[in-house]
């Protein structure tokens, strides 16, 4: 992930959900889909929090032609500022977790790790447990 100096101010926390996509799109090799946009601070839950600025991001993503934006949920009440016309080309996709972020942005869901034989040693004994996925 490479956030340059430049002349671009760059501030606040709302490339949240953009980093995380693009880390799991950079670890898992999926692509993220050239179509998407997205906005919104994470939490370390991967809970999707609010944003400001978001009329003047979305007039932006209408501008260069991203088909696909994903706002935080809690932003919703916020598309009343948004003009019609913007609101008619674009696909505003509102979302609460990083679970649905993914499986918007990226060009095919991840899918879970699975570990293959996980054991532990208990009192002496080795338990092996069967293959299963991981939570988050």
């Amino acid at each position: 992930i490479h956030v340059p100096d430049g002349a671009t101010p760059k501030d606040g926390p709302s490339a949240g959900i953009a980093m995380c996509t693009a880390l799991v799109s950079s670890l898992t090799g999926i692509p993220v889909r050239a179509d998407v946009a997205m906005t919104g601070e994470i939490t370390l839950r991967g809970e999707v929090m609010p944003i400001g600025g978001l009329k003047e991001k979305l007039l932006a993503a209408h501008r260069g032609g991203i088909r696909i934006v994903l706002i935080p949920e809690e932003n919703r009440k916020d598309l009343v500022e948004i003009p019609q016309n913007v609101k008619d080309k674009l696909d505003i996709r509102p979302v609460k977790w990083i679970d649905q972020v993914l499986e918007l942005a990226l060009a095919e869901p991840p899918r879970p790790r699975v570990e293959s034989v996980a054991s532990v040693e208990l009192a002496g004994r080795v338990v092996v447990a069967p293959d299963v996925p991981l939570a988050h």
